[in-house]
């Protein structure tokens, strides 16, 4: 079992090796992309996407330490199984999306913490505020219609408060807890 562990990791080694010259923008594939937000509300899961996800991705995995990412969500583009809790999601106790209609991360540097895993440092802006954030992601190469892809997934756990997600009667934990799972399963194409 350990031998066929290693030789997978060399194969993917090697082949990160021949993609170091063509290391460039990554450009996110809305068709394959799924960025999801799980909550809870009185104790109930729910799930929503974040539609219309724009990103690009300058990374090259034998040299992460280098990375740079920029991802704009358009936050009036969610998608939820239910008009009334959309309502109340772009409203301005929640989003706020008339004044601020996007959400932003922004990252400069990363670290590699195994073969395929690497934790990127960045800022997450929701509304008007910006928080350094640790994005942990896994990094796959694939073939998406016969192209390179990075497949990237990823979840990480943000406080919606502190990000003003969450005003007034929302501001209340008992009814919608702090935590917000985001998760990330999303391909990027090289450009």
């Amino acid at each position: 079992m350990r031998n066929m562990f290693s030789k997978a990791a060399l194969v993917q080694v090697l082949f990160l090796s021949s993609l170091h010259v063509q290391a460039a923008n990554w450009e996110l594939d809305p068709a394959e992309s799924v960025v999801k937000f799980q909550y809870s509300y009185e104790g109930t899961p729910y799930e929503g996407q974040f539609q219309n996800v724009q990103a690009t991705f300058d990374i090259d995995p034998t040299n992460p330490g280098s990375c740079n990412f920029a991802v704009t969500i358009q936050v009036s583009d969610i998608k939820v199984d239910s008009a009334e809790v959309l309502d109340y999601l772009l409203d301005l106790e929640m989003f706020d999306v008339d004044r601020w209609p996007t959400a932003s991360f922004k990252a400069e540097k990363c670290s590699l913490e195994s073969l395929n895993s690497f934790v990127s440092e960045g800022t997450l802006t929701i509304r008007d505020q910006t928080h350094p954030v640790s994005f942990p992601f896994k990094l796959d190469i694939e073939t998406v219609d016969g192209q390179v892809a990075f497949h990237m997934t990823s979840e990480v756990t943000i406080q919606r408060l502190d990000f003003g997600v969450g005003q007034g009667y929302w501001a209340n934990t008992a009814t919608i807890p702090n935590e917000v799972i985001v998760g990330i399963d999303v391909y990027a194409i090289q450009k």
